[in-house]
């Protein structure tokens, strides 16, 4: 057994049906799943239900960890808060329809005041503590403001809650200008999930953008330091394969699932 729950982002076969991404997860031999919110809302309305959803995910043994995600919630403001809130409530909802503890709390494009985006993190934490999920803070490296390890913690240890975590991702540790030992900054129980991925050679990291990622093991990232590096801050949670790859998507979605889960164990020694 490993000590890592090995997951699928569902963003890695995005073309594929959401029914058929659970089924192949299984398939593979994946423990968990992260879906999005956007393909469960697409799912429903296209006349699916939360219950087929989650007797295929009994069915193929798998748990959700997490759900993608809250948007909109440091930036907006007056009427247009109430409205986002009233969204990111959906979302919670969803997530904890599928028995999800954590739900993804994206930041905006530009820079933004880290103590008050704490404030309105601590605001969606009560909310969904009311719930029954909590948001995780997320960084992305492509954008201005929340794009590293140590912003999205400043946000996530600001609010003085000891439930608030955070999601680091390998290819944005790499693209916000930091490296993979900037896991070392966190304690390993504030890290709610983990996305694993590899960098292409070209174009320049800095540059790159969410599609440009490769499959574990075919790019530049040192993934055996990222491992070394979960290990010593005790992290024990999800590995979740997320890519966005066209080429990838163009493939049999089973093949690409399994051959990442085969190149996630390897990496672990499981």
């Amino acid at each position: 057994m490993s000590e890592f729950l090995f997951c699928l982002n569902t963003s890695t076969i995005r073309p594929t049906p959401l029914l058929e991404k659970i089924a192949v997860a299984g398939q593979a031999g994946y423990s968990a799943i992260e879906p999005w919110n956007d393909e469960v809302t697409a799912y429903l309305e296209q006349g699916g239900s939360m219950g087929e959803l989650k007797r295929a995910l009994d069915g193929a043994g798998l748990k959700v960890v997490s759900v993608i995600a809250l948007h909109g919630w440091i930036t907006a403001e007056g009427s247009e808060y109430a409205r986002v809130l009233e969204d990111c409530k959906r979302r919670m909802d969803q997530a904890v329809e599928l028995g999800s503890p954590y739900i993804v709390a994206s930041p905006p494009q530009q820079v933004v005041d880290l103590r008050r985006a704490s404030e309105r993190f601590a605001e969606l934490l009560a909310i969904g503590t009311g719930i029954g999920v909590l948001p995780s803070m997320e960084f992305l490296g492509f954008v201005d403001g929340v794009k590293n390890v140590s912003s999205a913690w400043a946000i996530a240890s600001g609010t003085g809650d000891p439930r608030a975590t955070v999601v680091a991702d390998v290819f944005h540790m790499v693209r916000g200008g930091g490296s993979v030992d900037d896991l070392l900054q966190l304690p390993g129980d504030r890290l709610a999930c983990f996305h694993i991925n590899d960098l292409p050679h070209e174009p320049d990291p800095l540059t790159q953008k969410d599609e440009d990622r490769v499959m574990v093991g075919d790019g530049i990232a040192d993934l055996p330091r990222v491992i070394a590096n979960l290990r010593t801050i005790g992290y024990r949670g999800p590995l979740s394969l997320e890519l966005f790859n066209r080429g990838l998507w163009s493939q049999d979605p089973l093949a690409v699932v399994q051959r990442g889960l085969d190149r996630i164990r390897a990496l672990v020694g499981a």
